[in-house]
Parts: structure tokens; sequence; C-alpha cells
């Protein structure tokens, strides 16, 4: 009796310790689709070395990742990642780009962690991971409740990504005072500008007010009609805050026409999206101070210091995006003993990467963001 449960013993060990060496030895497949060939190959190429930094600071050998070329369109991104899914793939990093994930769905058993920071009209298999409007105006809405900032007017361009935006403002439920819609159209722009912030009015109400002191008997006349002269309008603005979600030379199109119409950054908050520290934004000083959310700028810094050194040329700012998700994918898979199931984007959880922080909850990623001010050309970091 003794010797049998000798020999039961010795088999239970021997399958457990087989069991526990094949799960140490079982690697990790990652798919990673993206361009890299074609126009937006140096995005993809950009992706591939920042990746190997990735594992590098993991430093894990189970992680093992296939990359494969999207030539950046939705034909061959569901080409690759059939080959990916063949070859028992079942969580992709990519594509880059919206317009690849058209197909996509036709691989359900497959999750995609797609680099876009479009929300709307994803195939249900794909996760936006990238830094979308919810994220961006949550953030911004801390900044209005912090400061109080109750009368805020939010300037969405007449673009594809309008509805994008519009939908956002609904789920973070941002109370606004008005929601305007403009034209990219700079011939159209200045007039609409105009008509918001009551410009005619407000130019009108200051010449009445200096040909009412010109007609009166009050003392220190001339010097008060002096001090007027000095305005270019005379009235309230009944906004203490603009949000304006456009980027690069139209952003600055919008701001220039507001302080046309004596509606500085002085006198309200100028507000805008996240600009990746676009440092074309320093010289406009005029324009400042300006507000936005955005990924975590000391981060960002070192990472790029990190990547240039390794390669000796700057990365792509979604590389940078990348980076943390090779580690969510991995802290994902840590916590969940290595099973690619359902659950993996499921549940609610939280990941710390160098963007900010991650939150997963029914496959669904927004990003907790910091908050910048640009001021006497610099970047500074609010929260």
């Amino acid at each position: 009796m003794r010797k049998l449960y000798i020999i039961i013993l010795k088999v239970f060990l021997i399958i457990v310790f087989t069991n526990l060496k094949a799960i140490a030895n079982e690697k990790i497949k990652i798919g990673l689709i993206v361009p890299l060939s074609g126009e937006y190959s140096f995005i993809g190429n950009s992706i591939i070395k920042s990746t190997r930094m990735a594992l590098n600071k993991i430093n894990d050998d189970r992680i093992t990742i296939i990359p494969k070329d999207t030539k950046a369109n939705p034909v061959d991104a569901l080409r690759v990642s059939n080959d990916l899914y063949n070859n028992g793939v079942k969580i992709i990093i990519g594509p880059v780009f919206n317009e690849s994930n058209k197909y996509l769905d036709e691989l359900n058993e497959v999750t995609f962690l797609s680099f876009t920071n479009k929300i709307r009209n994803n195939p249900k298999n794909v996760i936006s991971s990238g830094v979308n409007a919810i994220s961006q105006i949550n953030t911004i809405k801390k900044y209005l409740s912090e400061n109080d900032l109750k009368n805020t007017i939010f300037l969405v361009p007449e673009t594809e990504y309008k509805r994008e935006i519009e939908e956002a403002i609904e789920k973070s439920n941002l109370i606004l005072k008005e929601k305007f819609v403009y034209s990219k159209d700079p011939t159209l722009l200045t007039k609409q500008i105009e008509d918001l912030t009551r410009y005619q009015q407000r130019k009108q109400n200051l010449e009445n007010e200096i040909k009412r002191i010109e007609n009166s008997n009050t003392l220190n006349k001339k010097n008060k009609i002096n001090e007027l002269k000095k305005k270019d309008t005379l009235g309230f603005i009944n906004f203490d805050s603009v949000i304006i979600a456009d980027f690069s030379e139209s952003l600055k199109s919008v701001a220039t026409s507001l302080l046309y119409t004596d509606v500085s950054a002085k006198r309200v908050k100028y507000i805008t999206l996240n600009q990746w520290f676009d440092e074309s934004l320093l010289k406009d000083t005029s324009l400042h101070p300006m507000y936005f959310p955005s990924i975590n700028k000391n981060n960002f810094e070192i990472y790029k210091k990190e990547y240039i050194q390794n390669f000796k040329n700057t990365p792509n700012q979604i590389s940078f995006l990348s980076y943390d998700l090779i580690g969510l994918v991995y802290y994902l898979l840590i916590n969940n003993d290595l099973k690619t199931n359902e659950n993996l984007f499921i549940k609610k959880n939280k990941f710390k990467g160098k963007i900010g922080i991650f939150e997963i909850n029914n496959k669904t990623i927004t990003h907790q963001l910091n908050f910048y001010e640009i001021q006497n050309k610099n970047f500074i970091e609010i929260f």
C-alpha cells in the first residue's frame, strides 16, 4: 500500500512539474500590424523600434511579437491578421489608421488594439487605444470644475470628426453654454466668430458711448473719451471659456479670429485638445495663455531621448503609444494567468503607462491625462 502511495505521488509530482514547466515556457504571441512599406512605412518602422524598446524593458522571453505589413489598407490588414490568427495569435496591436479597421470584424475571435483615437463605428472586436476625445474632454471638464468656469463655448470645425467630438461631449456629460460649428473656410470663419462674440454690437456700443459722452456735460470728458478710444469694443462677453477642437494653423486661425473680435486669452480661457506639445504654439504669445489636455510631457521627453540614443532618429508620436500597448497587454495577460479569453479587456482595470493611466472597462480604453498651460513660451503642467 505504501509503495502504491509513493508511485501515485511521484506520478502526481511529475504531472505538476511538467505543467509548471510548460507554463514557464509558454510563449505569449502578440501580433503587430502596421504599414512597413509604402507611403506610411516611416510610422510602422518607428513603431517596430518602439516595440523593441518596450520588450527590452519588460525582459520576459515568453513574449513574442509577430509584425506584419498592412501597407496601410484594409484588405491587407485583414489578410495579415488572418495569417496571425492561423498562427495562434488572438491579440493584435494595430492597425494604425481607422480605415484599416473596416473588415476586421470577420476575425471575431481576435481582439485588435487599434492605434486610432476614433471611437465611433469601430467593429466590436476593435478597441480604440489612441488618446480619444472622451479622455480629453473629461480632463478639460476637471479643469473647468476646479476653476469654476461655468459658461463654456465649444467650437467644433465642420469636418469628418465633428460627430466624434459631439458624441464625446454627450458621453462625458459636459455642460456647455453653447456648441458652435464653424467653417474651415477662412473667408467665412471671421464672420462666424464675429456673430458668435457679438463683435459688431460691442463695437457699436463703444461708438455710441463715445458720442454720448461727447454730447454730455460729464466732468473730465476729454480723458474719458481718450480712455474709451483705447478700447476696441464695449460690453460684456457672455462666456468665460472657449474650447477649440482644432490643431496647427487652423487652431491659430480660430484663436486669432477671437483676438480680432476683442475676445483675448486674457479675458476668457482658451482651451484646446491634445497638441502633442506643438512648439509653434509657443511663438504666438498674443494667444497666451492657452490650455490643453495631453500625455505626460516628462515621460514623452524621456522616451524620445532614449529612442534617439538607440536609433539615431526621432520617433513618430504614434510609436510612443505602441511602447505602452506592449506593456498594457503584458500586464493584463500576467494578471489573467496568461489566458487570452474575453475577460482580458472586459474586466475593469488600470495600467500606468508612459502616456498616463490607461483605464480598461468592457472593451473600452480611456486615458487619465495631464493638463498643461502655454505661457511665457513654455509648457507648464497644471495637473
